[in-house]
């Protein structure tokens, strides 16, 4: 490469190359390895966070709905400032999960819940869009709190257990939401062995051919 093409090539913008040897800054917690418990627990906070934003952007979903989503995307985001910072650090969180997020939680899927005709039963993910992308949300979230747990019990010290109680609380109202937004649609009901019931053609037989 001439002189005059490297002086074209440009700079990649925002990078560091701080964790190409696979570890990263981990707020106060210093540096750490990727695969440390508490980075991944982190970055399946942000994906369940993310999922919720497209649910938002692409559900078709009611305002008082979405601006409880979005509510609950702010949690995240104080959610992830708890996990960045250890309980036993000298510097304060910008935000720690307490007791008051979780309760709201609980009142608003009490709320929802009595918007909805029937959130009993065993169903499938599906129906409408806004059903269907609220159903992955719910799924990436229990994901993010099974990560949050391991990080719980790896460091009892250091990761705030409400911070996972709160992803426990937010998948129960996800799955009161999903079934709401289905209200109109109806749910997709669960058939034990569907795929493999021999068809009945009981009814077939009996029914008269043309002419008849």
């Amino acid at each position: 490469m001439s002189d005059r093409e490297e002086s074209l090539t440009p700079e990649p913008a925002g990078y560091t190359r701080n964790g190409d040897d696979g570890h990263t800054e981990f707020g106060g917690h210093g540096r750490v390895p990727k695969r440390d418990a508490r980075v991944a627990a982190y970055a399946e906070c942000d994906e369940a966070n993310a999922s919720i934003s497209v649910a938002v952007a692409m559900g078709g979903l009611p305002i008082n709905l979405t601006s409880m989503l979005v509510s609950v995307q702010n949690d995240l985001f104080d959610l992830a400032a708890d996990l960045s910072v250890p309980l036993c650090s000298q510097e304060p969180a910008r935000a720690r999960i307490v007791q008051g997020h979780i309760d709201r939680l609980e009142r608003a899927e009490q709320h929802f819940a009595a918007d909805s005709e029937d959130v009993s039963g065993t169903v499938l993910p599906g129906g409408t869009a806004g059903a269907a992308l609220l159903y992955m949300s719910r799924a990436v979230v229990r994901r993010a709190e099974r990560a949050v747990w391991i990080a719980v019990e790896e460091y009892p010290d250091m990761v705030n257990p409400l911070t996972a109680r709160y992803l426990n609380r937010l998948s129960s109202i996800l799955f009161v939401l999903a079934r709401g937004a289905n209200a109109e649609h109806g749910d997709i009901v669960w058939i034990p062995e569907a795929s493999v019931q021999p068809v009945d053609t009981d009814t077939d037989a009996a029914a008269p051919g043309p002419g008849e």
